[in-house]
């Protein structure tokens, strides 16, 4: 019965029994969806409601594209080199502020019971809040859990066209933060056209001080290390400024427990007394074994 199955692999000749395969050969990289595998259960209005929703919008985005020629127009790169001054560019002062951001946790994705919101305190600052779970639900896959996470949404230009934040004018991040005595993930998205970039992103740990007094970090972007899908690759690079398309913060220590991040402001420095280009030393290794 099982000559019956047999097919031969043209792009697989190694093995010595052939049978049919339902997953792609190991030689090649593909990924099959943008989301990981996690599925997208929203329901997506009709084609009639859309188009009646877009011509809603037309307004708004030939507004947007007015503002993006005058923005290219008026532009002068010798402005954007100011050493010591901040640029703003995420501020929580007001509820519009907070839909710029997408808030998740594990228990959105049926992986553990961890919530967590981001909200205005009453002083008109963002905090960045919840329990973390460490539970594992009992479905025999999950072995892990205990995450939420605050990103951004994606850069886009008008008329829903996805861009990109350019950010090589500047060498430094820099967060005014009151923390409570927890470390968090900073991760920067650097997605591309390419399956094989769209879970590329750079972390740092940042260390929170409790109590009452606010703290201001300044991180260098030479100190991000890059990692894909959590985990940290073997040949690593400096970020790429020019293909920023979200920020995020990620709260998932092996301790649960509530956790509160408040945040006043995410910007951005130019340090000219800052002059590394990556923080972590490399080394030359044999070809094939080094993880991309």
């Amino acid at each position: 019965m099982l000559s019956s199955y047999k097919l031969i692999c043209n792009l697989c000749k190694q093995c010595p029994v052939r049978y049919i395969r339902t997953s792609p050969c190991l030689k090649t990289f593909w990924e099959k969806d943008d989301k990981g595998g996690y599925k997208d259960n929203r329901q997506y209005p009709s084609l009639k409601e859309r188009m009646r929703g877009g011509i809603k919008e037309l307004k708004h985005e030939i507004a947007l594209w007015k503002e993006e020629m005058k923005e290219r127009l008026e532009s002068d790169p010798l402005l954007i080199f100011r050493p010591g001054e901040v640029d703003v560019q995420w501020q929580f002062n007001d509820t519009e502020s907070l839909k710029k951001w997408i808030v998740t946790a594990d228990s959105d994705n049926n992986e553990g019971h961890s919530n967590c919101s981001l909200t205005l305190t009453s002083g008109g600052k963002g905090i960045f809040s919840g329990e973390l779970s460490t539970r594992a639900p009992k479905d025999g896959r999950v072995k892990r859990s205990g995450y939420c996470n605050i990103k951004t949404t994606r850069a886009r230009k008008s008329f829903r066209r996805d861009a990109h934040l350019d950010w090589t004018s500047y060498n430094m991040l820099v967060m005014r933060v009151r923390g409570d005595g927890r470390s968090y993930l900073l991760n920067i998205h650097t997605r591309g056209y390419y399956d094989i970039t769209w879970n590329d992103m750079y972390h740092y740990v940042l260390f929170t001080r409790g109590g009452p007094y606010w703290q201001v970090a300044r991180i260098p972007f030479s100190k991000f290390y890059f990692a894909s899908k959590g985990r940290i690759q073997d040949r690593q690079e400096s970020i790429p400024l020019n293909k920023i398309t979200s920020f995020g913060i990620t709260a998932g220590e092996r301790h649960g427990g509530e956790f509160s991040l408040e945040i006043d402001y995410i910007g951005l420095e130019f340090d000219p007394n800052h002059r590394e280009d990556f923080a972590y030393e490399m080394y030359k290794t044999s070809k094939y074994i080094v993880a991309t």
